[in-house]
């Protein structure tokens, strides 16, 4: 076996369809929507990637037959921002090889120190919005934007002595399941407008979608500041996101605060296409685009994918009266909805949704390494 740095289209197609050639036939996996995933590893088309020293490696056998991949990466904004030295790694893909694995994490690792880092993290991908290792809830299939792998990747890590740095907590409302809305928050939504009339409460503006875009930029920069692993995004990022979900929003799990007009607090749902990238293979074409386009209203999966308030209004309820109103939008639609990525120390979102009625489902796990 031998390691190789991707430079030739070949190469890069081999590290595109791996996940697919190991995973396809896995009910668990979900193909990617290929047409920006072909593009996605690239600063041309990555902003994350545009001004980050990267390598992409792939592992291959005596026969060439790729059987893993990585990619490794160094975060400007992020180790200015926390004033550290750490590379980051994702896209992390291997068959349950410890040799080739071995191979694959230690190149990984002599590129990170040749950039003077001091440690690594991950997986983190700077592509697709993907965080950690699947932990617990290897039997279901991942919601939009987030991964799913095989329980042996963990073994690969922690034998090199990585160490846990951050679990990310799922949690579920399934209708389907028996959940309804707590019956204390019947009354919520009137009681709170009443003491703070000064809020108002609206959806997703579809003919001014950048401004709110701006809107749930500039929030997100100022209310996630002191969250673990956070990093202002810059705008170009934001709109990136925005581009790929712009046209599978659905107007009633956007929501928006405004205290006097201007936007206090958001919290931004959508619906899980990941069910119908499953059933067209996550092609577009020749007819693809014709699922995504038509029946992505009818699903009744969606993701919490993003809630912030603004700090002025931390603790007064706004969270809760958001999630309600988009419980409240979506309920004809008998919703399951999954609240993805909630840090684990993150007490006052976790106490929230537990009230709420939500229940822990899934883990992630970052790891970290001093080298």
């Amino acid at each position: 076996m031998k390691v190789i740095t991707v430079k030739t289209k070949r190469q890069m197609k081999l590290f595109i369809n791996l996940p697919y050639k190991l995973y396809g036939q896995h009910p668990c996996y979900v193909p990617p929507l290929w047409i920006d995933e072909k593009k996605a590893y690239s600063g041309k088309n990555n902003p994350i990637l545009e001004s980050a020293p990267f390598t992409l490696l792939l592992v291959v056998d005596e026969n060439n037959k790729a059987i893993g991949r990585l990619i490794t990466y160094i975060d400007k904004t992020h180790n200015n921002y926390y004033k550290v030295n750490i590379g980051f790694f994702g896209a992390f893909d291997c068959e349950n090889n410890k040799k080739a694995a071995d191979l694959l994490i230690s190149h990984a690792e002599k590129w990170v120190l040749s950039q003077g880092m001091d440690c690594i993290r991950g997986p983190i991908n700077p592509v697709a919005e993907y965080w950690g290792f699947v932990k617990e809830g290897y039997d279901s299939s991942p919601v939009f934007m987030s991964p799913w792998n095989p329980e042996y990747y963990h073994d690969f890590f922690v034998k090199r002595d990585y160490k846990k740095a951050k679990d990310l907590l799922v949690y579920e409302a399934d209708m389907d399941k028996g959940y309804t809305l707590p019956k204390r928050y019947k009354e919520f939504p009137k009681r709170l407008l009443k003491r703070y009339d000064e809020l108002s409460i609206r959806k997703i503006d579809m003919k001014n979608i950048k401004r709110d875009a701006k809107s749930i930029w500039e929030l997100t920069n100022l209310a996630l500041a002191d969250n673990w692993g956070y990093v202002p995004l810059e705008l170009p990022v934001m709109e990136d996101m925005f581009k790929k979900l712009k046209l599978i929003v659905d107007e009633n799990a956007v929501w928006f605060i405004e205290a006097n007009k201007k936007v206090v607090g958001y919290c931004l749902g959508f619906p899980d296409i990941n069910i119908i990238l499953k059933k067209i293979n996550g092609k577009l074409f020749p007819f693809g685009w014709y699922h995504l386009l038509f029946n992505t209203k009818k699903l009744r999966d969606y993701r919490l994918f993003g809630l912030a308030v603004h700090p002025d209004w931390h603790g007064k309820g706004l969270d809760a009266l958001m999630y309600i109103n988009l419980y409240n939008s979506l309920r004809e639609k008998n919703i399951r909805m999954e609240a993805n990525y909630i840090l684990e120390d993150n007490l006052n979102i976790k106490n929230a949704l537990l009230k709420l009625g939500m229940k822990q489902i899934k883990t992630y796990r970052i790891y970290d390494k001093k080298l």
